[in-house]
C-alpha cells in the first residue's frame, strides 16, 4: 500500500523471488479533499478493509513515511499509514515497512529513480500492456513486488537476530572473580 488521504494506492501481486510475478489487482481508494479528516480516514480503512477481504493477502507491505517540507501531507500519510496497519492488524496479517528508496532501488536498481521509472519497471517486471495509473497504483505495486523480493532475505536476518538473542538469554553469566 502506499498510504495518502486523497489516494492511497493499494496492490497485489502473487509470486515468489526468482520466478515471474502476477499483478493480481490494482487501485486507488480515494477521498474528497474538503471532506472532514475524520470522515476520510473512515473512507480509507473502508477501501482497504475491501481491498483485504477481497483479495486475502498473506503479508501487508506499506511505504514507510518519511519526512517531508510540507508537514500536512506529513501528517495524512502518516494517519492513512496507520489506518492501513490497524486493517492489517485486525486480520493477524503480518506488516512490512519499506522506505521509497528502499522500494525504487528493488525494482529499478537506482533508490534516485523518478515515478516514471518506477511505473515503467512495474509494467515490465508484471507484464502488463501499460503502466498502472495514477503512480500512487504503481508505487503500490513496486510495494509489493520489493516486499516478495526482500522479506525472505529480512526474515532470515529477523531469525537469526533472535535466535541470537534467546541463546544470550539462556547463556548463564559469565562472572569475574577477582584474586
Amino acid at each position: 500500500m502506499d498510504p495518502g488521504l486523497t489516494r492511497c494506492g493499494v496492490g497485489v501481486v502473487d509470486g515468489v523471488p526468482g520466478r515471474p510475478l502476477t499483478m493480481v489487482g490494482v487501485g486507488v481508494v480515494r477521498t474528497p479533499a474538503d471532506a472532514e479528516l475524520s470522515r476520510r480516514l473512515l473512507a480509507v480503512e473502508a477501501g482497504i478493509e475491501e481491498w483485504l477481504d477481497t483479495h486475502r493477502p498473506e503479508y501487508v507491505a506499506i511505504e514507510r513515511v518519511f519526512s517531508q517540507h510540507n508537514v500536512r501531507t506529513v501528517m495524512g500519510t502518516a494517519q492513512a499509514s496507520a489506518v492501513a496497519m490497524l486493517c492489517a492488524a485486525r486480520r493477524g496479517l503480518p506488516v512490512a515497512l519499506h522506505t521509497p528508496s528502499e522500494v525504487k532501488a528493488a525494482v529499478t536498481g537506482s533508490g534516485r529513480a523518478d515515478k516514471a521509472q518506477v511505473g515503467a519497471m512495474v509494467t515490465r517486471l508484471l507484464r502488463l500492456a501499460e503502466p498502472p495509473k495514477p503512480a500512487d497504483a504503481a508505487d503500490a505495486l513496486a510495494l509489493a513486488i520489493c516486499h516478495i523480493w526482500r522479506a525472505p532475505t529480512k526474515n532470515r536476518l529477523q531469525e537469526a537476530h533472535e535466535r541470537a538473542r534467546s541463546t544470550a538469554r539462556a547463556a548463564p553469566p559469565v562472572r569475574k572473580v577477582v584474586r
